[in-house]
């Protein structure tokens, strides 16, 4: 591979729609790991729009992230939790649900945590 690689978030290798129509991740797989952009829409929430195709009590995926648009609140299991928005760099354990403030969609990046992410359990 060269030493430039430039890509398009509208034509990603993957895209993993939620629950509900209520968002997608859209998915690079690169030579460092996978680098996604998830589109979560208002009104999402891991819990119920994620967790059926995890299969766990709470997201157990470690992200390193930064919020590009909208909000979200983020509580972990032990029940910390912050009001993330644009601008924002998240580092985030597994163990914790998250869920859209507001009525505009939030926009993630992640560069370490959406490789299974979204993933049915079984696929």
């Amino acid at each position: 591979m060269g030493g430039l690689v430039h890509r398009n978030f509208d034509q990603p290798d993957e895209t993993r729609p939620f629950e509900a129509g209520t968002g997608r991740l859209d998915l690079f797989n690169t030579e460092g790991g996978a680098v996604g952009r998830a589109v979560f829409e208002p009104g999402w929430r891991w819990s119920l729009h994620v967790k059926p195709l995890a299969g766990t009590d709470s997201c157990e995926s470690a992200h390193n992230g930064y919020v590009v648009s909208g909000r979200m609140k983020l509580v972990m299991d032990d029940g910390e939790s912050a009001d993330l928005g644009p601008g924002e760099f998240v580092k985030i354990a597994p163990g914790h649900d998250a869920w859209v403030l507001g009525d505009e969609p939030c926009v993630v990046l992640d560069w370490t945590g959406y490789s299974d992410y979204a993933k049915p359990a079984d696929g």
